[in-house]
């Protein structure tokens, strides 16, 4: 009766399980899996949000496939006036979308006929196999690899290259490695593609938060290649219930104009975009102007917490990062991340991530959110760590 691109294990995993059965028990959980920025206590612009939502010009439809002038308009400003300085950023080539999801399933429709291939880094955020399964596009993994910092494997990259790849995606930075693609990689993936007639699908939520508070380069400088970046108001601005994010597309003006003209009629098909959000959007971006620093503020609190936490004890390390929400944890391996995470959460109440669910190749890793409440985070980081010490 079902497609089979919805074939999928719809079994919960055991450490879901494991929690649920916590749950039951009446156990208080310390998640240090948190990715949702409304419920970490932070403080919003209350009326000037719910303000903007208010505009009577939102009773009148009149749909544009694009989204707004004026929410495109907002897009392009926030690229021109916050830290990537990108003042040539054309509204014409930014398409909206209710999210990064969405953009990623419009991408796979322009590029990929069904079968056709994507290749993704290897660790990285699981939501890809879904997507792509929804599109019939078959993602392909090539390798980052950690020494003293994370790097693209350009071998592993060009050894999943076949005549049915149609792209390469990239996380800048990456969720949860928390690593940016260098200025060299940016180089060597710009010829890459650019032999290959591949396009460049960059996922850029994150860019924002360097945590050497330098701004870190956004892809849309490229103009040799045909790159699709997709951004949005869910972590810059740390509002991801108001559904604003965007495709903007850069690259050689011929293959842009093309690229953009069929995104357009893709888009046109759902007007999946809202007025009410659409007429707010430069409202709803300005408040990334606090609600970075705030944000910012938690991470490099709760990361300074953990690097004092590892430094009385010898079994784990964590690993470098420089964006994001997220750190890895290096642990012992005595069992598997999976098991790891279930019995800390039966012994301790506190909830991990295993880095298998990453698709990090070996055991050994644990990832956690870095925008948890201080004191939560302090308490659960120490029983992670005396947990792994005991082993």
């Amino acid at each position: 009766m079902f497609s089979r691109r919805t074939d999928w294990n719809l079994t919960p995993n055991r450490l879901t399980l494991a929690q649920q059965q916590a749950l039951g028990a009446g156990s208080k959980i310390l998640d240090l899996t948190i990715s949702n920025p409304t419920r970490i206590g932070i403080e919003y612009d209350e009326s000037s949000i719910l303000n903007a939502l208010r505009n009577p010009k939102a009773l009148d439809y009149h749909p544009q496939p694009k989204g707004m002038r004026s929410a495109r308009e907002a897009v392009a400003e926030y690229y021109s006036r916050g830290s990537q300085g990108l003042a040539d950023l054309d509204p014409e080539n930014i398409v909206l979308t209710t999210g990064t999801s969405e953009g990623y399933s419009f991408i796979f429709c322009l590029l990929c006929n069904p079968g056709d291939e994507i290749l993704v880094p290897k660790p990285s955020y699981p939501l890809f196999d879904f997507l792509a399964d929804l599109q019939d596009v078959k993602l392909i993994p090539y390798s980052l690899i950690y020494d003293h910092g994370w790097q693209i494997d350009f071998h592993s990259l060009e050894q999943a290259l076949t005549k049915k790849s149609r792209g390469v995606l990239l996380v800048h930075p990456n969720n949860p490695t928390g690593s940016y693609v260098s200025a060299r990689e940016r180089e060597q993936l710009n010829v890459l593609c650019s032999e290959r007639r591949l396009a460049l699908i960059v996922d850029e939520v994150f860019l924002d938060y360097a945590l050497n508070g330098k701004a870190q380069p956004s892809f849309a400088i490229n103009k040799d290649v045909l790159t699709f970046i997709l951004s949005g108001i869910s972590k810059i601005s740390a509002l991801p219930q108001m559904k604003l994010a965007w495709i903007s597309v850069h690259g050689l003006q011929r293959e842009v104009n093309s690229a953009v003209q069929r995104l357009e009629v893709i888009a046109d098909t759902y007007l999946s975009m809202n007025a009410p959000i659409q007429l707010a959007a430069s409202v709803l971006l300005a408040q990334h102007k606090s609600i970075q620093a705030q944000v910012m503020n938690r991470v490099k609190a709760n990361l300074s917490e953990l690097d004092h936490q590892l430094v009385n004890q010898k079994s784990c390390s964590r690993l470098e990062i420089e964006g994001g929400w997220y750190t890895v944890i290096r642990i012992p391996v005595t069992r598997s991340d999976e098991d790891f995470a279930i019995e800390l959460l039966r012994c301790h109440s506190v909830l991990v991530h295993p880095g298998h669910f990453y698709d990090f190749s070996n055991d050994g890793y644990l990832v956690a959110s870095l925008i948890v409440p201080e004191q939560e985070f302090r308490e659960g980081a120490k029983h992670v760590l005396q947990f792994a010490s005991d082993m």
